[in-house]
């Protein structure tokens, strides 16, 4: 099967189809192309979505990031952006591999192409003029053929007509002769340029042509093979990366298996518990016995004072408000149930905030005072952990320093170690700074893990004095307690057993009643009270107590009838007057 054979007559409908080759051969590069262009974006859009949804650093999702199912997430993001790679990977190798490659053999193929028709085109050319020259010579010979046969019969009648001279019979017989040889001739000439032609045709139709159009079939086939190439290697480059997807896809589901729904269920526990212990019963307050009503309603000093069993959670203090303790002062109103509060308190999240955060304000405490204690606990002891880092950090520097200004001592031509002095001085005393700043943090870490309990149990030994004779109304307003800067916090429940609380309260805060005064202090710093609701004192001044820590690290003080507000605990040192009652003499 030969196309210088079987299509020897087509070459013009060869030229369409080679042209019609390289036309699909583009088309296909085209579609890889685009091919490419698609990969490069899905992976780009896949990258975005990945990127999207990333934790960002320093922030609160960073932080969530700490569970099994957002870890999973995370996870999955990963291998999605490696799952993006390698559609990445499909299109640079469908552009190196294809696109790049068969552009390059288009060029060429439409050179060779070019060449080849070139030639049979030449070919044609030459077979033409032979053909030309053939009928040219033929009409010659058929001219001169026709012409000696006139002058033969010119002659002949000449010849034969007596009226005629010898000499024009002469004349006629010389020209019938020479027209005769003159066909000849031209006879001659017609039979050697018909085998030229013939010669020529054969080669022609039987050489030239198949040896051209068998290159152009040759030409035809290695591009039709070029293309299936290009197809398998089309599909082979999807396939190389299906391993690598597959282990992708495999790293997302081992993350899902990696969900531990009880891991993530301790990890909010070791975020949220606040330490506190939930709140005891609510017993019974008999409003049936007046006396006892007014002895509910005198301040915590009053109760010491006079000896009597007080309320266990509080006593009239509008500093004080509770979430769902209500007191109405129309008396023709009727108090709601207590049960009713109960469930509302139960249900709903208290709208209102205690009078003690109302009044503070600010940022955050530097040993977050104003957090639960297990939450403070924890804050500690990762900020301990931070400097101890830090400070490991530092050390290695030092060392590092030194073993420099070893080396610069032993070989001075290396360098000067008197210049590493002013730095190895910097890091020490950074490394002083970082030690102090640890100890600070670890003296109040010291403190919540081991002063609360001894607290508690006071606090218990002096609740024992109010368990008498009045029941306690429950409330330690710890579901929305601020400390003075405005953070929230909330109420031990170890120390709140020992805080007494008001049966009710005025809704109206502007009404607030003077407080008497429970004992004194002795400020032994100076404190600047900066934020609303704190006083500033100074080292060593005397002031009254008129409300004592309530377990958020901060005691309400008075200088006079204008100046009160609350200093850190820490700062004072506090002499509570148990017999007291309610004395107003001020500084």
């Amino acid at each position: 099967m030969s196309w210088g054979t079987e299509l020897w007559d087509q070459f013009d409908n060869l030229e369409k189809h080679t042209q019609w080759g390289i036309d699909i051969l583009e088309k296909y590069i085209k579609f890889v192309k685009e091919r490419t262009e698609i990969e490069l974006s899905y992976a780009k859009q896949l990258r975005n979505l990945s990127k999207k949804y990333q934790p960002k650093k320093n922030s609160k999702e960073e932080e969530e990031y700490r569970y099994t199912a957002c870890k999973a997430f995370l996870s999955t993001l990963n291998e999605m952006n490696d799952y993006a790679g390698q559609h990445e990977v499909i299109s640079e190798n469908m552009t190196s591999q294809i696109t790049v490659e068969l552009a390059r053999y288009v060029q060429e193929l439409k050179q060779e192409r070019k060449s080849h028709f070139h030639d049979g085109r030449k070919a044609q050319q030459h077979i033409e003029t032979c053909w030309k020259q053939l009928e040219s010579s033929k009409r010659r010979f058929e001219r001169d053929c026709k012409e000696a046969d006139r002058a033969q019969q010119y002659f002949e009648k000449m010849d034969a007509d007596i009226n005629v001279t010898k000499a024009d019979v002469e004349k006629a017989r010389q020209q019938a002769q020479m027209r005769h040889q003159m066909a000849e001739d031209s006879k001659a000439d017609y039979s050697s340029i018909l085998q030229k032609f013939n010669h020529e045709q054969h080669e022609y139709y039987h050489t030239h042509i198949p040896n051209i159009f068998q290159k152009i079939q040759e030409m035809e086939e290695r591009r039709i093979v070029r293309i299936g190439e290009s197809v398998k290697t089309y599909a082979e480059l999807d396939r190389q990366v299906i391993p690598i997807i597959g282990k992708c896809l495999d790293g997302m589901v081992k993350a899902a298996e990696s969900i531990d729904p009880k891991n993530d269920s301790q990890l909010a526990i070791e975020a949220y518990k606040s330490g506190f212990e939930p709140p005891g019963d609510i017993e019974f307050e008999d409003y049936t016995q007046p006396m006892k009503r007014a002895v509910s309603d005198n301040s915590l000093s009053n109760s010491r004072g006079e000896g009597k069993s007080e309320l266990k959670f509080g006593g009239k203090s509008k500093g004080k408000l509770w979430p769902f303790i209500k007191k109405n002062k129309s008396p023709k109103q009727q108090k709601e149930p207590l049960s009713h509060r109960f469930n509302e308190f139960m249900t709903s999240k208290p709208k209102i905030h205690c009078f003690r955060s109302l009044k503070r304000g600010g940022a955050t405490p530097e040993d977050f005072s104003n957090l639960p204690p297990e939450q403070r606990r924890k804050k500690l002891q990762q900020k301990v952990d931070e400097l101890n880092k830090e400070i490991q950090k530092e050390m290695d520097q030092r060392d590092a320093i030194t073993k420099m200004k070893d080396v610069y001592l032993k070989n001075p031509q290396m360098g000067d170690p008197a210049s590493l002095d002013h730095k190895l001085a910097e890091v020490s005393q950074n490394i002083e700074k970082l030690r102090l700043e640890a100890q600070k943090f670890e003296a109040w870490l010291a403190e919540v893990e081991g002063r609360l309990p001894a607290r508690s149990e006071q606090a218990r030994r002096q609740s024992g004095m109010y368990d008498v004779q009045n029941p306690p109304a429950v409330n330690n307003c710890a579901q929305d307690r601020e400390s003075p800067d405005g953070s929230y916090t909330e109420e031990r429940s170890q120390e709140s057993e020992g805080k007494v609380l008001a049966a009710d309260f005025d809704d109206e805060f502007d009404d607030e009643e003077s407080l008497p005064a429970i004992g004194t202090c002795k400020a032994l710093y100076t404190f600047e009270g900066q934020n609303e609701g704190t006083i500033s004192v100074v080292e060593g001044e005397t002031l009254y107590v008129i409300e004592e820590d309530k377990g958020d690290g901060w005691t309400r003080i008075r200088r006079n009838e204008d100046e009160e507000g609350y200093v850190p605990t820490s700062y004072v040192e506090v002499y509570l007057d148990k017999n007291a009652k309610g004395a107003k003499t001020y500084i």
